[in-house]
């Protein structure tokens, strides 16, 4: 509407507040976007530069790994929410002494809120794989910490949590099977989980899908893993589907939780990220996929929704990192999960805002992505590789006879497989084994699929081959 007179000036203002409030309706229950801040590098800008450079892209939380005090005076007054942590190297000092917890609150947190708006504290990070064996501290730490916020009155608004990594999990896949490692259930996370929900705080949970994806590219789509389009890969074991390896391992997590009835337990995301450049070795890592993988993710998150498991769990999540850091040890990787080079420019453009994804594209590739194929596994009936136009899909004895029946059970039923021919007395009952029968199974899925990517899968308990697969006298066919 274009406005001259008086009165469509009135119009005007009235539809401009009836936008307003609808887009509160749109995004309301929207996810939030935020990103860690890293420092392990010699040639980073000053803090006050990086609160500009969070203030020009919109980023209105981050995450930092201490409670540096040239950091936290930065962001004072920014609006930015921020999220501190204690170090693991603290924690034993923090558990034994409430004396120490409560000088650390006092030194790095009240000192500095509520002008810095500190909303959280992560005790620790990733304490479980700590070498220095922290985890029998970490409750202690946790209580003390919360202890020292109560008598300054910020408990409430500010929670006290931990991050823990996906290795917390016993079994991840599929989702729905979802469950803590057994020696951590009732020393640590029986208690943990319910200090969270005494406090109303959040599990704390770092999730990097790009791992997965490089060390199983055989068996996992390119496109599951960066949120592009997919024909999506059914849990077994509740009937969901998925097309995103990140919402896959998410509820795996949610399942965990589910499993120890702590339903009602919130999670952040506080890490997750995928590098732009990476060792010969690291699979997928690259400036297009790094792009893909965070510009994706940023779009689902803002753009409101949960997981297949959790449809009303709208998540926080830190992107990892704000900076390449070049001081970081370990694979070219950890070097390159930056969005921005220390100069402030992008590593790849990218939205952070709902406003700046209305222009956002994927901007994907044009060259022909041919099926990936795996190498033999011992004891494959048979089954090799080579440079045939056809390819067929076979179990993976490795993964052990229980995931390949879940496999079999999900593709024989609700897959909608073929499965007579492998019923006693039909032509591939022979060989009467469980690796066998997946197999033939497994194929007559992946053909009726039209061999599409993701097609192939069954977390992990299948791969795709170019020889024709031979178990005794039974052919496998190419298509339906």
């Amino acid at each position: 509407m274009l406005c001259f007179t008086k009165n469509q000036s009135m119009d005007c203002l009235f539809a401009f507040y009836f936008f307003l409030l609808l887009s509160s309706f749109i995004f309301a229950d929207a996810g939030s976007i935020g990103v860690n801040y890293g420092r392990i590098a010699n040639n980073l800008p000053s803090a006050s530069k990086v609160v500009q450079l969070l203030k020009s892209q919109g980023i209105e939380r981050v995450k930092v790994f201490d409670t540096d005090a040239a950091v936290l005076k930065a962001l004072s007054g920014s609006g930015i929410k921020v999220t501190v942590d204690l170090p693991n190297e603290l924690l034993f000092s923090a558990a034994k002494r409430p004396s120490f917890a409560f000088s650390w609150v006092q030194k790095n947190v009240a000192a500095y809120h509520p002008h810095t708006q500190i909303e959280a504290i992560g005790v620790g990070n990733e304490v479980f794989v700590d070498p220095h064996n922290t985890t029998k501290f970490l409750l202690p730490a946790m209580k003390n910490v919360h202890e020292a916020l109560v008598k300054y009155n910020l408990h409430s608004s500010i929670k006290v949590s931990s991050p823990i990594a996906l290795s917390a999990l016993q079994n991840s896949y599929p989702s729905s099977a979802g469950s803590f490692r057994p020696e951590l259930i009732e020393p640590v996370f029986k208690p943990m989980l319910n200090f969270l929900r005494q406090t109303g705080s959040f599990l704390m949970v770092n999730a990097y899908p790009f791992f997965a994806y490089e060390s199983n590219t055989d068996v996992i789509s390119l496109d599951y893993a960066l949120f592009r389009e997919n024909p999506g890969v059914v849990d077994a074991g509740n009937g969901l589907r998925y097309f995103s390896l990140f919402d896959a391992q998410i509820d795996a997590v949610f399942a965990a939780l589910s499993a120890l009835k702590y339903d009602d337990i919130r999670m952040v995301v506080t890490e997750t990220g995928w590098p732009s450049k990476g060792d010969e070795n690291e699979n997928g890592a690259s400036v297009e996929n790094a792009a893909a993988y965070n510009g994706n993710l940023v779009r689902r998150i803002l753009t409101g929704g949960g997981t297949p498991l959790r449809p009303k769990a709208d998540l926080t999540v830190y992107l990892f990192a704000l900076f390449n850091e070049d001081q970081k040890p370990g694979p070219t990787s950890e070097r390159n999960y930056g969005l921005f080079y220390p100069n402030e420019e992008k590593v790849y453009n990218i939205p952070f805002t709902v406003e700046g994804l209305k222009n956002y594209h994927d901007h994907r590739s044009p060259v022909n992505r041919s099926p990936t194929v795996r190498a033999p596994v011992n004891g494959g009936g048979g089954v090799s590789k080579s440079t045939s136009g056809n390819t067929w899909c076979v179990a993976n004895a490795e993964v052990g006879k229980e995931k390949l029946q879940r496999g079999l059970d999900y593709a024989c039923g609700e897959g909608g497989a073929d499965c007579r021919p492998i019923q006693p007395g039909a032509t591939c009952y022979s060989p009467n084994t469980l690796e066998a029968h997946a197999s033939f199974a497994f194929n007559s899925y992946y053909q009726k699929q039209s061999r599409a990517g993701g097609s192939c899968y069954f977390g992990g308990a299948a791969y795709v081959v170019t020889q024709p697969p031979r178990y005794g006298v039974c052919e496998f066919p190419t298509g339906y």
